[in-house]
């Protein structure tokens, strides 16, 4: 039953998505999520506690996070299916709430649509609200590589990874895995004040999207012998060549498939905050010019992969129904 919920609530996402007058109503269960996060962050998190106690401390902010979703998830789900009428649907409705597909889309499609219409500087505003990096410091190669560099890693860790949990565990599930997901970009990062506190919540959230996205990049590669001018061998040659030598353990993944069915190099050196992070390139030897085009090609090959996603899900669930 889980994994029909999943395969529902992706059908219905992939052409609803969220709506915004919901979202300006009751907001979203990622902001939700956030405002549990900031709470415990402030309550259990001080700078004069050493950093033991703070990754101790973080732990058991973690345990917060990803078991009261988990829980409420539950006991809506047992709710709807035990004494609400077409309760089924109902809870995959509410599981559409954890997946991004058509948001993800339109959000990478608009950096391309602002490039060519309101070149460079309308292009860094674009990409400047679906990455973390120093908009200024990129060129227009760069804000193309960053585009599609944001769709290949949410692709894994927005849609992928939610349906995934979501099918194993429903509502609970997926909501559990959001929660975690979303305690990893608030806390999960080496600065100063969440080096020890975020520890727990970037690990955990390292270990949870380890199946995501190895999946993410078998359907990126799948989705290449389906898309025109897209390489599956080239795909399937820079995962196993370049994903393992990402700095994130899952990130790779998708970027090094996604790289390598375009004929592209993305990844490498960035800049976030002033940093440069001295990254590799995933797609070694790919082309590095990229333009808005390719930010099209990219989102033609990641409309088949979900789609590759909808049908995996959709015959689980006639296996299991008929087994």
């Amino acid at each position: 039953m889980s994994v029909l919920i999943a395969f529902l609530s992706l059908a219905v996402e992939s052409v609803l998505g969220y709506p915004d007058w919901l979202f300006r109503a009751i907001g979203h269960p990622v902001t939700w999520f956030g405002r549990l996060i900031s709470f415990l962050d402030i309550r259990l998190n001080h700078a004069t506690d050493p950093d033991a106690l703070r990754r101790q401390r973080g732990v058991q902010a973690l345990l917060v996070i990803v078991l009261v979703p988990a829980v409420m998830g539950l006991f809506v789900q047992l709710v709807l299916l035990w004494f609400v009428p077409l309760g089924f649907f109902i809870t995959a409705l509410l599981a559409t709430s954890l997946l991004s597909q058509k948001s993800l889309y339109e959000h990478v499609e608009a950096v391309a649509d602002s490039l060519d219409s309101g070149g460079l500087a309308m292009g860094r505003v674009a990409v400047s609200r679906i990455v973390g990096r120093d908009p200024e410091a990129l060129d227009r190669a760069a804000v193309c590589r960053a585009a599609i560099e944001s769709l290949a890693e949410n692709f894994s860790d927005g849609i992928v990874a939610p349906a995934f949990w979501t099918g194993v565990g429903g509502l609970a599930g997926g909501a559990a895995y959001k929660a975690a997901n979303t305690a990893d970009s608030m806390i999960g990062h080496r600065t100063p004040r969440h080096e020890a506190f975020g520890w727990a919540a970037a690990r955990f959230d390292d270990w949870i999207n380890l199946p995501a996205s190895r999946l993410t990049a078998l359907l990126i590669v799948l989705a290449a012998f389906l898309v025109k001018g897209a390489d599956p061998g080239s795909a399937r040659q820079a995962v196993w060549r370049d994903a393992k030598k990402h700095r994130s353990p899952n990130a790779g993944w998708p970027e090094a498939a996604m790289a390598g069915a375009l004929g592209l190099a993305l990844a490498g050196p960035r800049s976030y905050g002033g940093i440069v992070v001295d990254d590799v390139f995933m797609g070694e030897g790919g082309r590095r010019d990229v333009d808005s085009a390719d930010i099209r090609r990219a989102l033609k090959l990641y409309r088949v992969a979900d789609y590759l996603l909808m049908a995996l899900f959709g015959v689980v669930s006639v296996i299991i129904f008929v087994a």
